[in-house]
């Protein structure tokens, strides 16, 4: 299920790359865009951090030569285009892989390295971009090897668009990009998603999951690393929640909340009622869009 690495070396070169957040745990959390089951653990990832976030901070490195193996020819595409189908009916995160049979991507690098431009415009706006691209990938079907597409992703999310079109072809977005394949490498990364925790403790091995687990397994390797129970916090109401995260699946609300999907239903048709969230349809289950007051 998991793998014990002695990754202190690896560690120090990554920090250089990345700089630290003073937690006790670092999470390397290595993803794909263009990856199903990476955008699988999303719900999983927001519940970790709404209840456990004060104990870790999250640093993604991108691994998009994984899934590059895979495009190039109409019979690749057909396989990719099933492994999304696969994956979204069972883990209830929609995508939609007919993309692979009607405008597939033909290069992921340009995503990837849209991602690095983002992130030189603070950490969070790169994870608010990197969410927005895998929105505009596995819901909308849009081809983000399209410079347009990746423009309008900057725009809504609120970067500096300029800045960051200028940044996609520069020497600074490829060194980050090339600084996060060497951590790939150096840590064996092999099959994605893949997280590495660390503790502050750096003479102490990293544990490294591969694939997507239930959510107990992520808090029990917490509580081993910290060498105690940590201290769970509450999920906030709902509409504080939608109000952060913009667009959620009902998925991703039946995770945080410990809700069925019917009970998420249920709840947001409420909220539809009182005209604070719009419902958009996707090819497998639900997601909501919170409405912003005018």
């Amino acid at each position: 299920m998991r793998e014990q690495k002695q990754t202190y070396n690896n560690r120090a070169s990554s920090h250089h790359c990345h700089g630290i957040e003073n937690k006790p745990i670092e999470l390397y959390m290595f993803v794909d865009p263009l990856c199903p089951k990476c955008w699988a653990l999303e719900p999983v990832i927001k519940k970790l951090q709404i209840e456990y976030g004060r104990y870790f901070s999250i640093k993604h490195i991108l691994s998009v030569r994984l899934t590059s193996l895979n495009l190039g020819s109409k019979k690749n595409y057909e396989s990719v285009a099933e492994l999304w189908e696969k994956t979204a009916s069972r883990s209830g995160m929609s995508c939609d892989g007919s993309l692979w049979l009607e405008n597939p991507i033909s290069s992921p690098y340009l995503a990837s390295m849209a991602i690095k431009a983002a992130e030189l415009q603070g950490r969070r706006a790169g994870i608010r971009f990197l969410r927005k691209i895998q929105e505009i990938i596995f819901l909308e079907k849009q081809n983000v090897s399209d410079v347009a597409v990746l423009k309008e992703c900057a725009k809504s999310v609120g970067l500096d668009v300029e800045e960051f079109l200028a940044d996609i072809h520069s020497n600074s977005a490829a060194k980050a990009f090339q600084c996060d394949l060497k951590i790939t490498s150096e840590m064996e990364i092999n099959e994605i998603p893949a997280l590495v925790f660390f503790n502050q403790r750096i003479e102490e091995e990293g544990i490294k999951i591969t694939g997507c687990y239930p959510y107990e397994i992520y808090v029990q390797i917490l509580e081993e690393m910290l060498q105690e129970k940590p201290e769970r916090a509450e999920p906030p109401s709902l509409e504080v929640f939608l109000k952060h995260f913009k667009l959620v699946a009902s998925k991703e609300v039946a995770v945080v909340y410990n809700l069925s999907i019917n009970e998420v239903e249920k709840e947001m048709k409420k909220l539809l009622l009182k005209q604070k969230v719009e419902q958009i349809p996707a090819k497998h289950g639900t997601f909501w869009r919170y409405k912003e007051e005018e």
